[in-house]
């Protein structure tokens, strides 16, 4: 380990004389050569950094060979070394992690690689959607990887990353973006003999949060995407939260937990439905309380 990480500063060492070797005379005698060769050293010192697990050394070795890659005017190169610094990194520092994919997506974009853009975009999100703090910058780049998708046609990738952002938009309580979401994909998914099925979970999901912000519009919700989608009317999903529209119009909240039991009890709710159904319970037992 030791070994390696010695062998790997002394590549970077090389790598800063090659390069200051490079004066006037070395710009007209192969000067190219000795960028080419510091290349190669920070590149080789970043994958004995690897080795020795320093991978905050690792990413900056890679962070050097791009810079140099992106002076010379290899772009394709640059952006793999980008990447190449943004997994080590996100061991360590997930915002150093998502400046080189940032770099790393500006030299795709202008190549017109807009597909391999917006994976990155979603590799970001990725990194930033395990902790609550950062979900706003993983909407974020959720909603730039979708709209790269779009224009490119995935748009099975697309909607996959704007479902993201609507469970998201829906844990900070932005109701009206995840509504808006979950209905459009739901929409879209109907007009596939594939992906129809996908449809109830999306309006299940769209109702949960029109119940997290309205009983009435809850409702009208259920009215329409019955008319959308008949087979809706029929599912369980459906009839639980018609059932739990009753019990908070008859502010019946006993009521209400039982039937959410008995549901779970069957089809396993998973942690967003029991954070949205628990917030629907406790905003309505606090007004049950107020009267």
């Amino acid at each position: 380990m030791a070994d390696n990480e010695q062998k790997a500063l002394q590549l970077m060492v090389d790598a800063e004389k090659k390069l200051q070797s490079k004066g006037f005379l070395g710009g007209i005698f192969g000067g190219g050569n000795k960028v080419d060769e510091a290349i190669e050293c920070y590149q080789r010192a970043g994958n004995m950094f690897k080795m020795s697990k320093n991978w905050n050394k690792a990413g900056q070795a890679f962070c050097e060979a791009a810079n140099l890659h992106s002076r010379v005017g290899s772009r394709h190169d640059a952006a793999t070394m980008y990447v190449d610094a943004a997994n080590c990194f996100k061991k360590t520092d997930v915002d150093g992690a998502a400046n080189c994919l940032i770099k790393a997506i500006e030299i795709y974009t202008d190549m017109g690689r807009f597909t391999m853009a917006a994976k990155h975009h979603q590799t970001i999100a990725e990194m930033y959607e395990s902790d609550e703090n950062t979900l706003p910058k993983a909407i974020q780049q959720y909603e730039q990887a979708a709209d790269y998708f779009k224009g490119e046609e995935s748009n099975s990738s697309a909607n996959k990353c704007m479902l993201k952002v609507a469970q998201y938009a829906a844990q900070m309580e932005d109701y009206d973006k995840a509504i808006q979401i979950y209905e459009q994909v739901a929409t879209s998914s109907l007009e596939s003999s594939l992906l129809k099925h996908c449809a109830k979970e999306y309006f299940f999901r769209a109702a949960l949060c029109h119940l997290s912000v309205d009983l009435l519009n809850a409702q009208h919700a259920l009215e329409k995407y019955a008319q959308q989608y008949p087979a809706f009317q029929d599912s369980r999903e459906c009839k639980l939260v018609k059932k739990l529209c009753e019990h908070l119009e008859e502010q019946d909240i006993e009521g209400f937990t039982e039937t959410v039991k008995d549901y779970d009890s069957i089809s396993r709710l998973d942690q967003w439905y029991t954070t949205i159904l628990l917030r629907i319970k406790k905003a309505n037992d606090e007004s049950a309380d107020l009267r």
